[in-house]
Parts: C-alpha cells; structure tokens; sequence
C-alpha cells in the first residue's frame, strides 16, 4: 500500500490542486459575498465587488484592462466563445479560419462546429518539434479569412508557438487573432499588447485555483456574439449569474501566478532538466518529443518505445506516481494523440508516449522518485510485451 507521503503528483497539465490561500479566499466569499452580483442592495454590492477585484487581478496577469476580461466557465467555453463568437460576428466579412493541427479539443472541435455551419477552416501542420512556421500560417490567410487562432503553449507536448510573430502579420491584414493560454498562465510572462492578440484564453485550475471559473480576454473594440441568452451579464457577451466564489478564487491564483513567475520558471525549469537527462541516460530507447523547439517548462512527454503508455501509466499509479498519456481515451475507446500525429510520429509511437507535467508542489526528491520507479516499470512492460502478455505485442 503506497502512502500519501510516498505518491508523486506528476500531472500537473491536467490539473492543479487548489492553492490554500485561494480555498480560504473562497470559503470567505461563500460566507461573506454570497448575494447576486446583479442585485442593487447591500448583498448585491458586495459579491460585485468581489468580482470588480478579481477582474482586475486577471487583468494584471494579463497585462490588459479589467473590462477586457470577460469571465467564462473555463477555458474550454472561453475557446468556444473566442470562436464561434468571433465567426458570427464577423461573418458578413468572411467566413474563412486558420488554426493549426495541434490545437485543443475546444478549439479544434469549435472549428468542426463552425464547419458545419459553412464557415471554411485551413488547419495548418506543424514541423516535427510541434511547432508550426508562422510563415505557412501567414500564407494560409485569404481575403474572405477573419480569424487565426493558434495556442500559446501545447498542452501535451509543451512546445511554445509564435505567436506574436503570427499576430502581427494577421492583424496588418486586418484578421482577429486568438490564443489558448491556459498551459501558458504562471510559467510564461503573459502580455496581451506584446502578444499582439485580439482574444486569449485562461483556466482557474490550471494555476492553482478552482475548475469552473476561466476568462476570455476581448481586446476593446472586437466584435463578438454571445453563446448563451439571458441577463447579459459579463458586458452582454455570457449571461448567468456569475459563480463569485470561484472567480475570487480565480482573480487570486492570478495575481499569485503573476507574481511568482519568474522564480516558478526557473525552478521548474531545473526540475525538467533533471527528469529528462534522468529517462534519456535510464531508459535505453526514450526520446523527448518537441525537445528540439522552445518548450514551457512544466511539461515533459516522453517516448517509450517498446510499451504502450496505458500499462505504464496503470504500473506508476501502483507505485504512487500519477502521470498521463499522450493520447485521449473517449467512452472507453483509446485513440493515439492527434497531436504527436501531426509530429509525424506513427500510432505506435504515439501510444508509447506518456506526460509528465510539473507544478508548485513538485521537489527534486519527486522527479529522483520517477526516476528510480519509471525505467523499472518499462523494463517490465516491455518484458511483458515482448512475451505477448499485454495488448499491442
């Protein structure tokens, strides 16, 4: 039986744990803040202020001003509403989109979405490193093209993408420009005006504060429509009473985020470095995907030759060690990674592909612990394998 003081979070890309300072913040609103920020009285005024706070906490993070940040569910309905807002709002103009093949499943099927509704999407590849050239976005625009939409950091592989370089040449041909930030927030400096972005988005649980709560940035005079009717709250762009706990929360971890920064980029930037040198000299075979791009330094994935991701993942969860695959598994059915695909990787290499993904609470002793655990664990797998004794021999 594996102890709590023996497991190792290594998922951090997935989800934060909710930072102490924001869970007391929270418990402080519920019980301090708890009226309709649209009523008028005296409960009313307070939850208003709460989130007046928390809008401009965000908006330091983000370097913006705070009636540019609109509150959302998270990110994926901040990716929808960037979108599919975007689109029609903008569709008398044109009906084309740009995004890249490696994006999110928010964006990549809010695209889909938009298809069906006639709207046309270019999705542009990307080099072997995850990375797409900012020059073949810029050829894929036309003249009916109205939006590109290009993440900042990838969440599976970590590879960071040119954005700005990419901004700037869509926005001299007057196309709206949007990025998904959510692995970006807290280990990147994240600057709206130096982006050059029109529309960004952002999760509370990725940095420490509660799922449920996430914001779109709409840069001042961009032009959206709303996803969902009703009270028009959030300056008309997504109705419903706002969820004041958890955009308290939000505004907190934000500002949190902001400030520690530089000093959380370092020191995870130390502990990736370790734990790569550490499964490159131990695991004969292993190879980091997107290594050779620029890379957030949160996120490790590691290639595994030899073992498929599920067993090792099941083997390290034994051992106390939460990690994830590089590929999704939808209603029991696994399919490899449309992003390691798009590397050029084949479905063999994409299921032996595992993620490793580092926050606030991961230590040198944690990543020492992986490493002593994970090369045992593929030696097994691929014993395993190798004898027919597992799926995919």
């Amino acid at each position: 039986m594996v102890t709590m003081g023996e497991r190792v979070y290594m998922d951090h890309a997935a989800t934060t744990p909710v930072r102490p300072e924001v869970r007391r913040r929270m418990m402080e609103v519920l019980e301090q803040a708890w009226g309709n920020p649209s009523s008028l009285h005296y409960a009313g005024r307070a939850a208003r202020a709460v989130i007046d706070e928390a809008r401009a906490q965000v908006a330091g993070l983000l370097h913006c001003q705070p009636r540019e940040v609109i509150f959302t569910s998270g990110g994926t309905e901040a990716d929808n509403l960037a979108l599919k807002g975007a689109a029609m709002a903008h569709r008398d103009r044109g009906r084309h989109i740009v995004t890249t093949a490696v994006e999110h499943h928010a964006v990549l099927h809010a695209c889909a979405a938009l298809e069906r509704e006639g709207f046309d999407v270019t999705y542009v590849p990307v080099d072997g490193e995850g990375r797409v050239d900012p020059e073949r976005v810029l050829a894929a625009l036309r003249p009916d093209t109205i939006l590109v939409s290009v993440m900042l950091v990838n969440n599976e592989v970590g590879t960071i993408q040119p954005v700005a370089e990419i901004a700037r040449g869509a926005r001299q041909r007057g196309v709206l420009v949007h990025t998904d930030a959510v692995q970006a927030a807290g280990v990147l400096p994240l600057d709206v005006d130096a982006l050059g972005v029109d529309l960004l988005s952002l999760s509370a649980h990725k940095i420490g504060g509660p799922k449920g709560a996430g914001a779109l940035y709409v840069r001042a005079g961009t032009a959206l429509l709303p996803l969902l009717d009703g009270g028009g709250q959030e300056r008309r762009l997504r109705s419903g009473t706002e969820n004041t706990a958890a955009i308290a929360g939000f505004g907190l971890a934000a500002e949190l985020a902001a400030r520690e920064q530089p000093r959380r980029a370092v020191r995870l930037g130390s502990l990736q470095r370790r734990l790569e040198e550490g499964i490159l000299a131990r695991i004969p075979g292993a190879r980091i995907h997107g290594a050779g791009a620029p890379r957030a330094p949160h996120i490790t994935n590691a290639g595994l030759p030899g073992i498929t991701a599920d067993t090792v993942l099941i083997q390290l969860d034994l051992e106390g060690i939460a990690a994830s695959s590089g590929s999704a598994c939808s209603a029991g059915t696994p399919e490899p990674s449309h992003v390691l695909q798009a590397m050029g990787l084949s479905e063999d290499e994409a299921f032996s592909a595992i993620r490793l993904s580092l926050g606030d609470g991961t230590t040198e002793a944690d990543v020492d612990r992986v490493l002593d655990v994970l090369p045992r664990v593929v030696e097994r797998a691929r014993r395993a394998r190798s004898l027919g004794l597992v799926a995919g021999a």
